[in-house]
């Protein structure tokens, strides 16, 4: 029975009721007057259920689809404004004790070189990605309970933290870590991390238990679950995510709302984002081999139409789309949903220090948008986004329902939006090439104007004035 306030995972992703909804969503995919109604309640832009949102994905109605892109769209631009937060992994260790089959780190590949950053090697990686102009670091660690404990991703973190350099430090930093305890969660709270990032990579259980043979990885109950033990540990953000390609693309997009709804419904807050990464090819891996692969199914047009659905599904939730995708994808997700992008991103340990060599590779992925921050930051710029390396919110307390409430009530325009614009100007003194810094100062001119309350954009110019003359770290 489904059940999203129950915190085992076989009740809150229960298995008949996905073969339900899709049979439902088949059933209706052609039934105008339910799709009228579907659309008429996102519209209101409260969300919309793991069941209508079947029923929209299995429609291939062409001027069904185009309201949907509109209307996430219009969404997003609500709930986010044009800003769009940039961030950079930084993989600490690729060792790895599971035999995912997706994963060019699994325990058998011999043919990755297996790496684990010393803490020095951590403070030269962080000081070439601060030396690039980033705030905001996504710490990516494999399994592995010897060379990859808690204790060495708490000493990484604290590491971070402690490095000032150029105009300060590394703002906030997120974890992206394999399932724990409910006590190992606790340490990662009281480290100060901001969101714990964890891809479920496929919710059809079957299937999960195929990919992951054999670890830890292969209880499939222990790693959906996660999430509640993380918030039980006082984890106020949680970043959901699938594998698309692994598996069912219409069972995934059912799973991951489901798992939003149950977090909605047993802790109070849903997701603090979800991201959209597809099956790529790496060392050893072959995306093609998948039932889902990019070739069985998982077309950019397709693609598209699931980010926009997840738009207005969830609202209030921040989209996340990695260097895994490339330019042209990455520049049409932005207009759907998507409000943080990675940029100038590494997948190997380390490498941003100095690149590594190709005959060490040690990469989980490979990277499909390969420009440098100060380029994509540009590029951003010349479409009207605003890049962000604001991390506000999290160090003024605004987490989890606060943050939520703040995004719910469409306050972005009076808080995150200045904040953006004044990490924006820390950017464009501090790192930007001449030409990102002419676009970036008439954008920022433009976009003070759309400020609502005049309080809040007095102050604004006021902080931007000052950090032309060397102060930092403004912040509403």
């Amino acid at each position: 029975m489904y059940d999203p306030k129950s915190l085992k995972a076989e009740e809150f992703i229960c298995h008949e009721e996905i073969l339900d909804t899709l049979k439902y969503a088949d059933e209706n995919k052609d039934n105008k007057e339910l799709i009228r109604q579907i659309l008429d309640k996102a519209a209101l832009t409260k969300g919309i259920s793991h069941r209508e949102a079947s029923v929209l994905l299995a429609c291939e109605d062409k001027k069904v689809e185009e309201e949907i892109f509109a209307l996430a769209k219009r969404i997003k631009d609500e709930f986010y404004g044009n800003r769009i937060v940039l961030f950079a992994p930084l993989y600490l260790s690729n060792y790895c004790v599971n035999g995912c089959v997706y994963c060019p780190y699994h325990h058998q590949n011999k043919h990755i070189a297996r790496k684990k950053l010393s803490q020095e090697d951590v403070r030269r990686e962080v000081i070439a990605l601060q030396d690039m102009g980033h705030k905001r670091l996504a710490l990516e660690a494999g399994e592995d309970p010897v060379n990859n404990p808690i204790e060495y991703i708490l000493e990484c973190i604290k590491t971070v933290y402690s490095i000032n350099h150029k105009n300060g430090a590394i703002r906030r930093v997120n974890v992206n870590i394999a399932a724990t305890t409910v006590e190992e969660y606790k340490m990662l709270k009281d480290a100060g991390i901001g969101t714990y990032i964890h891809f479920q990579e496929t919710y059809h259980k079957e299937g999960y238990e195929k990919l992951h043979p054999t670890g830890p990885k292969h209880n499939y109950a222990w790693h959906t679950e996660a999430m509640d033990r993380a918030m039980e540990a006082g984890i106020d953000d949680v970043g959901l995510g699938v594998l698309f390609g692994l598996d069912m693309y219409r069972y995934e997009l059912a799973g991951l709302l489901m798992h939003a709804e149950h977090l909605e419904a047993a802790h109070g807050v849903g997701p603090h984002t979800i991201s959209v990464p597809r099956v790529r090819a790496a060392e050893d891996i072959n995306p093609d081999e998948f039932d889902g692969g990019v070739d069985g199914g998982i077309t950019d047009d397709l693609f598209a139409k699931i980010i926009a659905i997840i738009r207005i599904a969830v609202p209030y939730t921040g989209m996340i789309m990695s260097t895994r995708e490339n330019k042209q994808m990455r520049e049409r997700a932005l207009q759907l949903g998507i409000s943080q992008v990675s940029g100038a991103s590494r997948t190997s340990v380390g490498g941003y220090d100095e690149p590594e060599p190709e005959e060490d590779n040690s990469a989980q992925f490979e990277v499909e948008d390969r420009r440098t921050l100060d380029e994509v930051i540009r590029w951003l710029i010349d479409m009207d986004f605003i890049p962000s390396f604001c991390t506000a919110c999290y160090r003024e307390g605004r987490t989890g329902d606060r943050f939520m409430d703040l995004c719910k009530h469409k306050q972005i325009l009076n808080c995150c939006h200045p904040n953006a614009l004044m990490t924006l100007k820390e950017y464009l003194v501090d790192y930007a090439s001449p030409q990102t810094r002419v676009a970036g100062e008439a954008l920022i001119e433009r976009e003070l104007g759309n400020i609502p309350k005049e309080k809040v954009r007095r102050i604004a110019e006021e902080y931007i004035k000052e950090i032309e003359h060397g102060k930092r770290d403004f912040r509403f």
